[in-house]
């Protein structure tokens, strides 16, 4: 299952990645998507590259399971780097077609977008890989309860964001299971754009109905274990920062100031 979708998936380790707070990592993280939009020298990017790929060997991830976390999100790349392809045309213009062309400027604007944007899908890949999903919860339920105190539902947006982490690899098995389905019952599903578009439904519809059979039948199954949210809930395993925390708040301090360095460097 994990196979087919495996951004959302746990890996199991026991690196000091794996093994770090969870709300450190969810914070990290953020400040590490801060950290790569500051980045915009040549060397910035390939310090932020070379730090991803760090940290991917310390916490023990095959380069497969890697790539296969960024698969689903690589159509997003592609799209913005084609847009920045043609409106960045600074330079010495290398190509053109009509009101299409391709410069110096252009080509560096798309080749630091791509390092940039799969540095920062690839470091919150990490925090999902390195990560439980009710670890998540927790962390995410933890970061919003000063919020609680205003009306902000922690305990179930950290609830929601649980269960979209646990489904979104069924789901995605799912749709292989429901194309192939298809597929065997004679179903077009390939071919020209307008065709794909019209066949879309019978995909589509599918999906759609199972997505609802599986909320009710968790709904269910939350209402007959008499679920009241957090009332009364404890936890086993309490959530406690550590030395390693510390560590790797420091670690991307460091960064920061290499990239902030890289610029002005570069400037």
């Amino acid at each position: 299952m994990t196979d087919a979708f495996s951004f959302g998936s746990y890996w199991p380790g026991d690196s000091p990645l794996h093994r770090m707070d969870p709300r450190a990592k969810l914070a990290l993280g953020l400040s590490f998507l801060i950290v790569s939009l500051v980045g915009q020298a040549p060397v910035a990017l390939a310090v932020l590259a070379l730090f991803v790929v760090a940290l991917y060997r310390v916490a023990g991830i095959p380069a497969g399971r890697a790539l296969r976390s960024l698969a689903p999100m690589l159509p997003i790349v592609v799209l913005v780097c084609v847009l920045r392809l043609f409106t960045d045309q600074a330079g010495e213009t290398l190509w053109s077609w009509g009101i299409f062309q391709i410069s110096e400027g252009s080509l560096r604007s798309c080749l630091s977008t791509v390092v940039r944007l799969t540095a920062m899908m690839a470091g919150m890949s990490l925090v999902t890989l390195t990560t439980t999903a009710l670890d998540l919860t927790a962390a995410f339920e933890h970061l919003l309860s000063p919020l609680a105190r205003v009306g902000v539902p922690a305990h179930e947006l950290g609830m929601m964001l649980g269960i979209a982490l646990r489904f979104m690899p069924q789901l995605a098995e799912e749709m292989r299971a429901t194309y192939a389905a298809q597929l065997s019952r004679g179903a077009r599903l390939s071919g020209s754009p307008l065709r794909g578009v019209r066949a879309l439904s019978s995909v589509a519809v599918p999906m759609f109905a199972s997505v609802f059979r599986h909320a009710e039948t968790l709904a269910a199954a939350m209402d007959a274990r008499c679920y009241h949210g957090e009332q009364g809930r404890t936890k086993l395993h309490p959530l406690r920062l550590a030395r390693r925390d510390a560590v790797g708040c420091a670690v991307m301090a460091v960064l920061l100031a290499v990239v902030v360095a890289a610029n002005v460097l570069a400037g």
